[in-house]
């Protein structure tokens, strides 16, 4: 079925508390999303972010973001007065987040709504906390890093980042009202982000989540399963994570994630990855997988090098690990993000795994790679269309920045015009595309340049900082975009949504 949907960060909503939050304007996004014709909310992963703000880099794969927690909900609830939080500085800039004062400024707040929740806890509260069982770990964690000052874990005393299991206790003993913050947090965030799913949901708008094939090294994840992961008797990674040089990047990316341990993984029928996928469908109703090409061979940098060029490939687990996915949670609703450097190999997989690819239309003009592929006319019906993604610059951003041959080209191609705008031109061609899902940048359809591009890779510290102005998403724009979509045949039909319960129904647990 031909369909469409907008790419919106969360944290890109507008939001009088420093950041987009799973409030008001996140319900009113919903409805101009259903009054334009859209059948999707993609959005970037919602975890807790670390170091450099990336949500690309997070505590926990399972836990979600603090910041997002709405402050008015709270108080709404009865969780919080709002004399204890508006009024405070949430930053003098409506269109970017300042994490820096963030970090100072939302935590007291949120402890003041915990501590009245855990004063009478609801009955679904310990429902909560025992069904959710990566919880345990993931609230001793963040309550260690509170007593080390935020220290990474990898410089944490011996016998507690090894997990002794007497180390372990003391400090669930020591740190045990701390640890119910944590809990209490994590409570809100998810009873918020379900009444925000189920609201969309119920205008006819589906939520794609985005799950990064890699955890940062200072998680939950690597903490609490060493195991699972490349990493030596100290507990330190042999080799990490990141892509080889190319036309994009002559030092290539040097993520830093730990690798997993494939091999061990497939010992235990890749018990650690099946309930981290499973989880996602418990939050989502379709699941961007990030990097699938790591699935195929992954490449492999020296610990402790400061750029990617001494990389490594090195094999996948490939179809086997998917096999097993399908066999033990069911055919599911999963989008493989298959750009960078692809083998015959990977589009085997691809092929293989009869998940839909992506294609982004900004890579068919860019003269520094074989942008072929990603010409429209060459799409297959079996994919998502992108104008580009959370790592490109906006559509306007691009035509100002690329070279004159490459917009030139696009121009040509899509005939593109200023009188149409050359983002409505270009959003048309993806629209227009073979593709069964088309998926447009939030910033693209406000017509926004470079000044609201979401993330510059290998970059730090200017990026995911992006925020919509209160009152953009009108319904003037809200009409327009679903004219395109009644155009090229892209609204919900009656009864998608439910055909779409029922097959997903019959696809087994999510």
């Amino acid at each position: 079925m031909r369909c469409s949907g907008i790419l919106m960060p969360i944290s890109s909503l507008s939001s009088p508390h420093g950041i987009g939050t799973m409030g008001a304007a996140a319900r009113q996004f919903a409805d101009f999303l259903a009054a334009g014709g859209q059948t999707y909310w993609q959005i970037l992963p919602i975890c807790p972010t670390s170091y450099g703000d990336s949500p690309y880099q997070s505590f926990s794969s399972y836990a979600g973001n603090p910041y997002f927690i709405d402050l008015d909900d709270l108080a709404e609830e009865g969780l919080l007065e709002p004399g204890e939080y508006e009024g405070l500085d949430w930053g003098d800039d409506p269109q970017y987040v300042d994490y820096g004062l963030l970090y100072v400024t939302r935590y007291p707040v949120l402890r003041r709504a915990a501590d009245r929740l855990l004063a009478n806890p609801p009955g679904e509260f310990a429902a909560f906390c025992q069904r959710s069982e990566w919880l345990d770990d993931y609230a001793l964690f963040m309550a260690l890093k509170d007593r080390h000052g935020g220290a990474s874990w990898f410089t944490w005393p011996e016998d507690i980042r090894l997990r002794r299991p007497a180390a372990l206790a003391s400090a669930r003993e020591e740190l045990a009202e701390e640890i119910g913050f944590w809990k209490a947090v994590q409570f809100l965030f998810f009873r918020q982000w379900n009444a925000l799913k189920s609201y969309a949901n119920g205008k006819g708008v589906y939520m794609i989540g985005d799950l990064p094939i890699y955890v940062s090294g200072d998680s939950a994840d690597v903490w609490a399963n060493p195991d699972q992961f490349q990493l030596d008797e100290n507990g330190l990674p042999t080799e990490v994570a990141g892509c080889p040089p190319d036309g994009f990047s002559a030092d290539g990316q040097l993520w830093g994630n730990p690798l997993f341990d494939w091999e061990r993984m497939k010992e235990d029928g890749y018990r650690w990855w099946l309930k981290r996928i499973a989880f996602q469908f418990t939050i989502y109703d379709m699941l961007r997988i990030d990097h699938f090409r790591g699935f195929d061979a992954y490449y492999a940098i020296p610990y402790g090098d400061t750029t990617a060029r001494n990389g490594r490939w090195r094999p996948g687990p490939g179809l086997d690990f998917f096999k097993t996915v399908n066999k033990e949670l069911g055919k599911q609703n999963i989008i493989a993000e298959d750009l960078g450097f692809l083998t015959d190999s990977v589009r085997e997989l691809l092929r293989k795994t009869g998940y839909p690819g992506m294609k982004i239309l900004e890579f068919a003009f860019d003269s520094r790679d074989n942008g072929s592929d990603y010409l429209p006319h060459c799409y297959p019906t079996h994919c998502v269309a992108y104008t580009g993604t959370h790592d490109n610059d906006t559509i306007l951003g691009w035509m100002a920045t690329a070279p004159k041959k490459d917009v030139s080209f696009a121009k040509a191609y899509l005939r593109l015009n200023s009188r149409e705008g050359y983002h409505w031109g270009m959003m048309r061609a993806a629209w227009a595309s073979p593709a069964d899902l088309a998926v447009m940048q939030a910033q693209d359809l406000l017509g926004l340049g470079s000044e609201a591009r979401m993330n510059i890779p290998s970059t730090l510290g200017e990026n995911w900082k992006w925020r919509a102005l209160p009152g953009v998403f009108t319904p003037a724009l809200a009409l327009r975009l679903k004219k395109e979509a009644r155009v090229y045949q892209r609204l919900p039909r009656k009864g998608a949504a439910k055909r779409k319960r029922a097959v997903k129904k019959q696809a087994g647990p999510s």
